[in-house]
């Protein structure tokens, strides 16, 4: 600021004061009466305004064109529900369709979809996106698709996969995504419970597994594969190429009947959660659940409408979980963003490669893609030269304690120094990864660990992270550069609601969600969608919260993960498990046990090299675990090395890190009393990972049994 735009800055405070004093003269000389009579008409005036809003909602209700609905729940696929439109989102109901030619209108001209053919990037706009999704639409009548029977995608992330689900929403459909990961078996329940008429597939290796389960689908009529060419024709089984041009003859006003006939308050898009506490439960979307979080959550995440700025991403997670479907299809659609398609090796290694060639303006990745990265990174860090090394560590040490403070209030050496910093190191890593126009960072499916946050901070990026669910078509709280807080989740996404029900004395209790983006109910399970509400509708995270006096989220705990030992103590596992991670930078995962128990142990995986191409994790340590083992004076290069004993250094270090891990323990029953180092680190592969990455505790607790009962035997 100038010396004369200081002046006028406090020439403007002063009058505003001098202006605020006189008021107050005033008010103090009126009569009582007077004073009565201006608070009643005050009162009045807010009950009109709250009348008048109340008016305006029903007026939206009246006006809008929804199905006849009776109930905020269905289990039915072709049911339809009651929104929740109050005075916080009395925003009209729309649906995919309008919401997608809305887009068209505005930014039809701009690039929306970039995908990598023979090394060159081709781009459609946002019209010639629409089109391919109404040809896609029409051969999907073609092939017989059902008003509410699903389209099931089994492939990676392409342009293919968004018009195939574009395409079945138009026609009516609902659009199911299918893990890659899946065994055919998993496969076979999806599809079968969404009543899949059409099956798109990726590739040979996802078709052969649709070849083995077909016959025990009635519903299936066709099966198409959008990437490489069909190695055996067969009946029903189309090429991309073939299934574009199937639907020609559909005429125009066949598909534009179906779409008029579609309402906000029906479903469109099934996601199917990974089972990670059962069997997988098919949560039912409405378009107005879509339309509603694709414009509202992203806006409270700062993503801007592309008349302002086109944003630009890369996708690359599955798109068959809600995070990276609402992130990068829905609202893509909504604003205007120009969506780059990775490798499908992205998570493999070529990820980077691909965010260097894209530079976008806004990233997402779950907590195990940010830890890879930091790993990536700390691994080029120790293999530079001494001097260098010194500079970068200088350097992420600066930023780290820039970040920690308000910047507002950072002394002129504290800035000049990060500046330098930033100029000389932090700038050119960020390009390194591909971030060099990315502003906004954004982090979901799980919590982030203390130590990945701080390490970004260090690189001057913040992670953004937002909590919701599948069943709250994801975000229903986000942070952003204008809702940001260390440890937090953000706050409620504007127009949504919460509230914490049977808190303690901390003031924790289980987070509970109402709004828009509060899903329609789980496909054919009454008895589990009964549980997913309280008795006032409002949806049930089965998450352990509390909320600080600004509004930021707090997650402290899941309920059926909490441990409650065999002397009655509830024990929460994450912060635990957490601290072992911190105070020991050898280990990849820790795993509570203690359930019933008269004391807790702990399985321990260490951090070590994966096979990239099956994803499993091999015998070879880690760059940063050799590092750490040779700092303790130990030759350890394999996890075989260490287990069982073998390397007391070690050993005996991981001891004395579960000892100060037991040193913070709030009480004795919180202090891990055993553990051992398993032979091999959870995987995807190995089941005890989900496709988020997300630790499927059932799966560790019979799997490793044997290992467990051990802590135990007298």
């Amino acid at each position: 600021m100038s010396s004369d735009e200081t002046s006028q800055q406090m020439a403007c405070n002063k009058r505003q004061h001098n202006c605020e004093e006189k008021v107050q003269n005033s008010l103090e000389h009126l009569p009582p009466e007077f004073m009565t009579d201006f608070i009643k008409e005050s009162e009045e005036q807010v009950k009109d305004n709250g009348a008048s809003e109340k008016k305006y909602v029903e007026e939206v209700l009246a006006g809008a064109s929804l199905a006849p609905a009776q109930s905020l729940w269905t289990t039915e696929a072709s049911g339809s529900v009651q929104l929740r439109i109050d005075e916080l989102c009395p925003q009209e109901p729309i649906t995919v369709h309008q919401m997608f030619m809305t887009s068209v209108q505005k930014y039809g001209n701009l690039p929306a979809l970039a995908s990598k053919r023979k090394d060159k990037w081709e781009k459609i706009t946002f019209s010639e996106y629409y089109n391919c999704c109404r040809m896609a639409a029409k051969s999907f009548l073609k092939l017989g698709l059902e008003r509410f029977h699903s389209v099931a995608i089994l492939g990676f992330n392409s342009a293919e996969w968004f018009i195939s689900a574009v395409g079945a929403v138009f026609a009516g459909g609902l659009t199911t995504g299918i893990y890659t990961t899946n065994s055919p078996e998993a496969c076979l329940y999806v599809a079968s419970d969404s009543r899949a008429n059409i099956i798109v597939v990726d590739n040979q290796k996802q078709l052969d597994k649709i070849l083995q389960i077909k016959d025990n689908l009635p519903h299936l009529k066709a099966i198409v594969q959008y990437s490489g060419s069909l190695q055996k024709k067969l009946p029903n089984l189309y090429s991309w190429e073939e299934f574009m041009g199937l639907g020609l003859d559909i005429p125009d006003k066949t598909l534009d009947d179906i779409i008029s006939s579609q309402k906000a308050n029906q479903c469109c898009v099934l996601i199917y959660t990974s089972g990670t506490t059962g069997i997988p439960k098919g949560v039912m979307l409405s378009h107005d659940n879509i339309t509603w979080t694709a414009h509202h959550a992203s806006r409270a995440g700062d993503m801007q409408p592309a008349e302002i700025k086109q944003e630009s991403i890369v996708s690359y997670l599955p798109l068959s979980h809600i995070a990276a479907q609402i992130y990068d299809l829905w609202t893509g659609i909504q604003w205007g963003e120009l969506v780059y398609f990775a490798q499908p090796d992205a998570l493999k290694g070529s990820l980077v490669a691909t965010l260097r060639e894209a530079t976008p303006s806004s990233h997402m990745g779950v907590p195990r893609v940010w830890e890879k990265i930091m790993e990536k990174v700390k691994q080029e860090i120790s293999r530079c030269a001494y001097l260098k090394r010194k500079l970068v560590t200088w350097a992420i040490s600066v930023g780290l304690e820039a970040n920690q403070k308000c910047t507002k209030h950072r002394d002129e050496e504290k800035s000049f120094l990060f500046t330098l910093a930033n100029s000389l190191v932090l700038e050119k890593l960020r390009a390194e990864l591909g971030f060099s126009c990315c502003q906004k960072f954004f982090s979901g499916a799980a919590p982030l660990g203390s130590d990945t946050v701080q390490f970004f901070l260090g690189l001057n990026i913040r992670l953004y992270e937002a909590y919701g669910m599948s069943e709250s078509t994801g975000p229903h709280f986000m942070s952003g550069p204008k809702t940001y807080k260390l440890s937090t989740c953000g706050k409620v996404v504007p127009g949504c609601r919460y509230k914490l029900a049977n808190t303690d004395a901390d003031g924790s209790g289980e987070v509970c969600l109402w709004g828009r983006d509060v899903f329609m109910g789980y496909l054919n399970m009454e008895d589990k969608t009964v549980e997913a509400f309280d008795e006032d509708g409002w949806l049930r995270s089965g998450d352990l919260g509390k909320a600080d006096e600004e509004g930021f989220l707090y997650i402290t705990g899941r309920i059926k993960e909490l441990i409650i030992t065999a002397g009655g103590e509830n024990v929460p596992p994450i912060p635990i498990e957490d601290a072992v991670k911190r105070e020991l930078p050898i280990i990849s995962n820790a795993m509570l046990i203690g359930d019933k128990r008269k004391f807790l142990s702990v399985l321990l995986t260490l951090k070590c090299v994966t096979n990239i191409e099956t994803m499993e994790p091999t015998d070879d340590l880690s760059s940063e675990a050799v590092e750490y083992c040779q700092q303790l004076g130990s030759q350890a290069t394999k996890v075989s090395d260490i287990t069982g004993g073998k390397d007391k250094v070690v050993n005996e270090a991981i001891q004395e890190g579960i000892a100060r891990v037991n040193a913070q323990a709030i009480s004795n029953a919180q202090r891990i009393q055993k553990w051992t180092i398993l032979k091999k680190d959870f995987s995807v592969p190995g089941g005890e990972l989900g496709p988020t990455m997300k630790l499927r505790r059932p799966v560790v607790l019979k799997k490793y049994n044997d290992e467990i009962e051990t802590f135990y035997r007298e």
